[in-house]
């Protein structure tokens, strides 16, 4: 099976072809590294995974979108290096998702490409997204720089810049936040890359958005010429889509569990703004196995660097599809969740369907005691 053999991004060679794609642990108490954060990514390696990713760690306090989100600063070294001791002690590699909110966040002051509202943070006092000064821009880039820093001295074997998903970057090329042509739009974040990859001694990855699903947001069009204008400066890329304050089934499919998510929040105005605009906000997704092979192909044809293929993908058929069609890695997120033995299933033969049924309950247990799999 080709995924189980060995791959390279960049400089990185990993023991196969399986990615575990970044999804929030909520393991970061006060925004550190968690026991049971680094438990889980040494699990993730000892039972095969290729190169695993720690994910939305904030380059700086103002960045994140909620306090308890892991904080990229020296008070984090420690528990990220116990990560990537573990991971490495398993056979693994690991990967550091570095973020920024942007103007998506309920705490500090939000600020994005251009004046917006902040249906998020609405009810927590942020109801305005400012636009972004140039000492904001430089602050910002600065952090990058030094969260890619921290990162490789900690021992990451790789970072994944987040250009997607709605946060920071992914309102700055998006034509739906930030009014302007896309040369524009790509100006500042292919800069902080070619910072970011000038300083990293290991691989860098990007993720972007093949779409961002809804009018006047990111088209299929720009979103190739994205992954051109930036492959210089990245190593792979990992095309998602779709953006958490407005569509975030989008890029998960299947069931909103709007209902667990109310459950489990513990602030009253949030509990309020769930109630009041979650049913415009998390709505049931139809979901196909690998969703968006068919937009990604557009950017593995437009591009000569590595495309992860991620979406859906949650069989050893899919996976064998992805690479006939020339993915050379696949990310695995809620298949790895529901079956944290599925790399070890597939090195055994079998013919492996990962357990998952969409319930998306899983999304609700990060915000309770940590991601897992809600299923007996």
């Amino acid at each position: 099976m080709k995924a189980l053999t060995p791959g390279r991004i960049g400089g990185l060679t990993l023991r196969n072809r399986i990615v575990k794609t970044a999804t929030y642990e909520g393991m970061s108490p006060g925004g550190r590294p968690g026991d049971a954060l680094i438990e889980l990514h040494g699990d993730l390696a000892r039972r095969g995974v290729g190169l695993t990713t720690v994910a939305y760690g904030a380059v700086e306090p103002e960045g994140r979108t909620f306090g308890e989100q892991l904080l990229l600063d020296d008070g984090a070294r420690e528990g990220l290096k116990r990560l990537t001791d573990a991971v490495h002690a398993a056979g693994g590699a690991a990967s550091l998702q570095l973020s920024h909110c942007g103007g998506f966040s309920k705490i500090g002051q939000p600020r994005g490409p251009s004046w917006g509202f902040n249906r998020y943070g609405a009810l927590m006092g942020r109801p305005l997204v400012r636009p972004m000064k140039a000492e904001h821009r430089e602050r910002i880039e600065a952090a990058f720089v030094r969260a890619t820093r921290l990162a490789f001295a900690c021992g990451f074997d790789a970072v994944e810049v987040h250009l997607g998903h709605g946060y920071l970057f992914s309102q700055w090329l998006s034509p739906l936040f930030h009014r302007a042509p896309l040369e524009e739009r790509l100006a500042w974040p292919t800069q902080v890359l070619r910072r970011i990859r000038a300083e990293a001694p290991g691989a860098v990855l990007a993720k972007t958005n093949l779409e961002d699903g809804v009018r006047g947001g990111l088209s299929p069009d720009d979103a190739v010429q994205v992954a051109q204008a930036i492959e210089a400066h990245v190593d792979a890329i990992v095309p998602s889509g779709g953006l958490v304050q407005i569509n975030p089934m989008f890029l998960l499919r299947g069931l909103a569990p709007l209902a667990d998510m109310i459950a489990v929040e513990t602030h009253p105005l949030q509990r309020l703004a769930l109630r009041l605009f979650g049913p415009f906000v998390l709505r049931d997704a139809e979901f196909a196995p690998s969703f968006f092979q068919g937009r990604a192909e557009r950017i593995r044809d437009a591009v000569d660097v590595p495309v992860v293929l991620l979406g859906g993908i949650e069989s050893k058929a899919a996976i064998d599809a992805a690479m006939e069609a020339g993915f050379p890695f696949v990310a695995l997120g809620r298949a790895l969740i529901s079956d944290p033995d599925f790399v070890q299933r597939l090195e055994q033969g079998e013919d492996v369907v990962a357990r998952c049924d969409r319930c998306n309950r899983c999304m609700a247990e990060m915000d309770r005691d940590g991601v897992r799999c809600v299923l007996p």
